[in-house]
């Protein structure tokens, strides 16, 4: 179960440090779907200028690859589209640091964000909604069936709890109904 190992090198770090993040894409979309292998773990980081140093700190330059403070704070300052990774030598699994706070619907998704128990930990996962369009604006942009499969999954799983009117109006707002009716041609 990679997802586990996946949560073990790199979310219990931040958990452990206090630091403000969800997790989304790939590892989510297990958790609330359907399972499927995964090397990467998506993370929406919220940090402060106070706090670039710290990933050397919590994920030690012997075990993991972490860009330089530099890089970090220049993608941190982006409006959209920040990014960074952050690599473990041991088992080449990646985190995928996602730092902006431009996507419409996130106030949405932290006001919902949802604290569930892996092991002997808790932690900060995406509602299942969040990770529908975040995987549908993924899909608009690069065409990967994985994420359609995703998506299905999460639906197929999750039923009448999603909140579908949520999707619809966001699906609007980021001009991916064309994604979203695709996937509704695929669910039975």
């Amino acid at each position: 179960m990679p997802e586990a190992e996946l949560i073990a090198l790199f979310v219990l770090p931040l958990e452990e440090a206090g630091l403000k993040y969800i997790v989304s894409g790939s590892v989510a979309s297990i958790l609330y779907g359907e399972p499927r292998a995964t090397m990467d773990i998506d993370l929406g980081i919220f940090i402060n200028d106070q706090s670039y140093s710290i990933f050397h700190q919590i994920y030690p330059d012997t075990d993991f690859y972490v860009p330089p403070e530099d890089i970090i704070k220049i993608e941190s300052r982006r409006e959209i589209h920040g990014h960074y990774n952050i690599i473990h030598h041991g088992t080449g699994y990646k985190a995928d640091f996602y730092p902006s706070r431009n996507h419409p619907l996130l106030p949405w998704a932290l006001k919902n964000l949802r604290r569930i128990s892996i092991g002997d930990t808790h932690i900060s996962i995406a509602p299942p909604e969040y990770v529908i369009l975040w995987k549908l604006a993924f899909y608009q942009e690069g065409g990967s069936q994985k994420h359609l499969r995703d998506i299905c999954g999460i639906i197929s799983v999750q039923g009448d709890t999603l909140d579908r009117a949520i999707i619809i109006e966001t699906v609007k707002e980021l001009h991916l109904q064309d994604s979203w009716e695709k996937i509704q041609s695929m669910i039975p």
